[in-house]
């Protein structure tokens, strides 16, 4: 009659080897920063930028999801507020060396709940490296306006055409967007409202 062979004690790892294993953050590819800027009551004359400010940079998954559920939403800020998650390292700034050549695609919503949503959704496509260029990009910035809010998603290089309509074309198919626009930040610079270089 044959008999099972006993388990050698080695084949199963100890629960508390397992538990260790789980307990283990899971690091991203980079370091990600999230950055806030209040321009709804600017001081006369004072220069763009001066009243942002890093907010928390992260390096797991564990760590962005902690810092999602805690902070506010783009959707609870006031008018003329920006939220930011950027590359550490690079400030959401056109002067950054990684942003000055740059540009953005840009989507508009007048609907918070699409905000919400497009936010959440380009975030973790950010942190999770769903970009074939990840490389190019910067980051990207939940504006809140009185008129309608945007959603911008900056990168390095705007004269690249065909970097720059790949990234587009996919990130259009993760927000779920009709039309998004790509500006340079050049154009920006020199005017309000700068004309839309690419469209996908």
């Amino acid at each position: 009659m044959a008999t099972e062979a006993p388990i050698e004690a080695t084949e199963v790892p100890p629960a508390s080897a397992m538990e260790t294993v789980a307990k283990q953050p899971h690091k991203l590819e980079r370091r990600w920063t999230f950055w806030f800027d209040n321009q709804s009551k600017p001081k006369q004359g004072a220069a763009w930028g001066i009243s942002l400010r890093k907010a928390y940079t992260f390096e797991t998954v564990e760590e962005f999801w902690s810092l999602y559920d805690q902070i506010s939403k783009p959707s609870k800020l006031t008018v003329n507020a920006d939220f930011h998650l950027f590359k550490a390292g690079i400030e959401p700034k056109w002067e950054d060396p990684e942003c000055t050549s740059g540009g953005k695609w840009t989507v508009t919503s007048s609907r918070k709940a699409n905000l919400e949503t497009m936010w959440l959704e380009t975030l973790m496509s950010l942190v999770g490296e769903q970009f074939d260029e990840s490389e190019e990009i910067c980051g990207v910035v939940a504006s809140v306006r009185r008129s309608q809010d945007k959603l911008s998603l900056w990168t390095k290089t705007a004269s690249n055409e065909a970097i720059q309509m790949s990234i587009g074309r996919k990130w259009k198919e993760i927000i779920d967007a009709e039309k998004i626009s790509y500006s340079f930040h050049d154009g920006s610079k020199r005017e309000r409202s700068a004309k839309s270089r690419y469209t996908v």
